[in-house]
């Protein structure tokens, strides 16, 4: 007998609280290309200041950036904001999303930005793996299974 499990704990939405939110993702890509500092991450994504200011103060208190001071010289004191270990694996997500919107939405030039890589400079590429190297193409080759955290549905 198959017994369903509730969703209500689901890593997907709890995910989504946090980063489901255009401005987030375009602070984040900003921060993946070494944008660090308020001006500069406003200018690049066009947020205005207050939802800038908010998704900065989540995404900090998230653990996902923290901020470190700096000070120009003859100016007050400011913060930067660095990317955490936890920030730092969102990358994948963030890629997976520019490579879906490149493959369907790019314009007839092509994507405005290609990954390569440092060292050899061959194109990035994602692959979806098993833990015992098998290449997964897609869904139809998944099982979801209930985890250590899944929670029995009681009707």
């Amino acid at each position: 007998m198959n017994v369903p499990f509730r969703v209500d704990n689901c890593s997907i939405e709890r995910t989504l609280d946090i980063v489901g939110e255009k401005w987030t993702f375009l602070v984040l890509r900003e921060a993946f290309s070494g944008v660090r500092r308020f001006a500069d991450m406003q200018a690049m994504t066009g947020a205005p200041r207050q939802v800038l200011s908010a998704r900065l103060a989540r995404l900090v208190d998230e653990g996902l950036l923290h901020k470190a001071p700096y000070r120009e010289p003859g100016q007050r004191q400011r913060d930067e904001y660095r990317l955490t270990e936890k920030g730092r694996d969102l990358y994948p997500l963030l890629v997976a999303l520019m490579h879906w919107g490149d493959k369907y939405l790019a314009g007839e030039d092509g994507p405005p930005v290609l990954l390569t890589h440092r060292d050899c400079g061959a194109l990035v590429e994602q692959h979806f793996r098993c833990a015992d190297g098998h290449e997964v193409s897609g869904p139809r080759e998944v099982t979801a299974i209930p985890g250590p955290g899944a929670r029995r549905h009681t009707a």
